[in-house]
């Protein structure tokens, strides 16, 4: 794996933190300090998707006084080229306590579909009209073909078990129409669909279809890619499904390759979680992350094949990285892994990171094909199974570390102590018994890396992420998404970085991503994919309960498809249900 120091200076000293005008807050931005970045993000507008002023109908029904809050769960974004307008996926629940004596607690779902908002205007984002899809299924994602005239929304059953038998239900994508939002068509897919994308010559839209186990792990569904080809129009969609049922017989080679394979019973088929889709230019493979297995498979869209499993391998968090250069200064691949050691302490440690990205973009680059990740890390914790412990608890719910390894303060709480990890370590199989401990993982790797096609790291960003939010947040490094207490994920994944799309801008490429807990966008210039320039972090909250939180999707507008004098991105928040608008200037 080739090891690239990558980034501008992050010193104090060397960061521009400027302020742009707003009503209620200005956005924190911190700004690379080496030249004049040819970008700049700066904020449009909002979309305030919570709607609902929180019914007090729940609190009625049980005597008391309503005290709600509204969430509203704006997830995934997807712009339509035609007549600029955003579609996005919508799950508005009340929460809050009625105020009798007995102060209940309540959830009331309020919306479940799917908003479409113009932004014609995109300082002033305007809705145009809500499509209810609960009568077909949750919407866990959008896609809007270029050349299709329909909005094509991924539909999970609730529930995803059918009650009784335990049987898992298949999921659906529905149809609907541009200029009315009716439903012209609906087909059936996976089990558990969690993304849909549409291929860059509009003939084929993918699902990955998660096939999440239920809640008691007694049912296990196997996750797939969904391949439907809408080349005759939505009416005549017709769906193939690519399984992983041709690598049930791999599992001791996989597992020794590095891909986990580990839940309770499961064959490779189920327990491979299909999570984000990124397609190659000439719409020929997909890649598609397997987030809990620390893996990507690729898929060949015309025989709707999966045609490989790659194992991302792990970033070893006690490197130091040399410099290139005067622009590329020395960078550890270090991490913060305590919640009280008192403070944004990134230094390296003896832990390897499990990459299992969320989020992928595919790009191209000096002829080449490559895919970016965005490596949030993912536990699996259910009530049947869960593989989620402390390295603290070494001796506990973990084997003990293995004599002559770590030395004996590593497992205090101001170190490694109180960092998750797994008690179900890669290249072991489900149950297998391990005497001790040798190696430490942490989940995720708190940062974007790029990849060859074939799965050849090329870059990494490193410690960067953790360095940016603790330069440019002080005072709320690590902070979770809903609430303002520093170094709070510090034990857990860090920032988490969840988005990213990929964008050409004056001939260059730019990578922006999501970090989902502290928020904010960090944008990179990819357009030498061994080397990505920190350009810029801006971070569209408050900190005091305005703003965006949890920014989970992200789409890119080139200038030629937008309606004004510059392209922009458009960020979807879960927490907040709000969808920000950033134009991208040009200097």
């Amino acid at each position: 794996m080739k090891r690239t120091a990558i980034g501008s200076v992050l010193a104090a000293a060397s960061a521009v933190l400027t302020a742009t005008a707003h009503a209620e807050f200005a956005p924190t931005t911190l700004q690379t300090g080496a030249g004049d970045p040819a970008i700049e993000l700066v904020r449009l507008g909002t979309y305030e998707g919570n709607l609902s002023d929180g019914s007090s109908a729940a609190c009625d029904a049980l005597g008391g006084v309503d005290e709600s809050v509204v969430f509203g769960a704006a997830e995934i974004v997807a712009y339509d080229t035609k007549i600029a307008r955003l579609a996005i996926t919508h799950n508005e629940v009340v929460e809050g306590v009625c105020a009798d004596e007995a102060e209940t607690g309540f959830s009331q779902a309020v919306f479940t579909g799917i908003d479409i908002v113009s932004v014609t205007n995109p300082r002033e984002p305007r809705l145009i009209r809500r499509i209810d899809t609960s009568a077909l299924g949750q919407p866990t994602s959008v896609a809007i073909c270029a050349q299709g005239g329909f909005y094509a929304a991924a539909l999970a059953p609730d529930p995803g078990f059918a009650p009784g038998t335990g049987a898992p239900i298949r999921g659906k994508v529905a149809f609907y129409g541009r200029k009315n939002g009716r439903l012209l068509n609906s087909v059936e897919v996976g089990f558990l669909p969690d993304m849909i994308t549409c291929t860059p010559d509009s003939r084929a839209l993918l699902v990955a279809n998660e096939g999440e186990p239920s809640s008691d792990y007694a049912s296990d569904p196997p996750g797939s890619v969904s391949v439907i080809d809408v080349s005759d129009g939505p009416r005549n969609a017709m769906v193939r499904e690519a399984t992983f049922d041709a690598f049930n017989s791999e599992l001791a080679s996989l597992i020794a390759s590095g891909v986990r394979i580990f839940g309770p019973g499961a064959s490779v088929a189920q327990d491979l979680e299909p999570e984000y889709i990124a397609v190659s230019e000439d719409s020929a493979t997909a890649f598609v992350t397997l987030q809990e297995n620390n893996a990507v498979a690729t898929v060949d869209i015309a025989t709707a094949t999966v045609t490989g499993i790659l194992p991302l391998g792990y970033k070893d968090h006690s490197l130091l990285v040399e410099a290139d250069g005067p622009a590329q200064p020395a960078m550890n691949y270090g991490l913060d892994p305590s919640n009280r050691d008192g403070g944004a302490i990134i230094r390296p440690w003896p832990v390897m990171g499990m990459y299992q990205p969320d989020s992928i973009a595919a790009f191209q680059a000096g002829g080449q094909t490559y895919f970016m990740t965005a490596n949030e890390g993912d536990a699996r914790d259910y009530d049947g199974f869960s593989e989620e412990a402390r390295i603290g608890d070494a001796g506990d719910d973990l084997p003990e570390l293995c004599e002559g390894i770590f030395p004996d303060e590593i497992l205090e709480d101001e170190n490694l102590g109180r960092l998750l990890t797994t008690n179900s370590p890669p290249f072991t199989a489900s149950g297998e018994v391990i005497a001790c401990l040798d190696t430490l993982y942490a989940y995720g790797a708190r940062s974007f890396s790029i990849w060859t096609a074939e799965g050849e790291q090329v870059a990494d960003t490193g410690n960067q992420l953790e360095l940016i939010t603790a330069t440019a947040l002080p005072n709320n490094f690590n902070a979770t998404d809903d609430e303002d207490n520093f170094d709070n994920r510090s034990d857990d994944k860090g920032p988490e970085p969840e988005g990213l799309t990929v964008g050409e801008v004056d001939g260059r490429l730019y990578a922006f991503g999501l970090l989902e807990r502290i928020g904010g966008v960090v944008v990179y210039d990819i357009t030498d994919p061994a080397a990505p320039l920190f350009i810029q972090y801006i971070n569209n909250r408050s900190f005091d309960g305005q703003g965006d939180f949890a920014p989970e999707g992200v789409v890119f507008v080139p200038r030629s498809q937008s309606r004004g004098p510059y392209p922009f991105i458009a960020v979807a928040n879960e927490v907040s249900g709000t969808t920000t608008l950033y134009a991208i200037m040009t200097h």
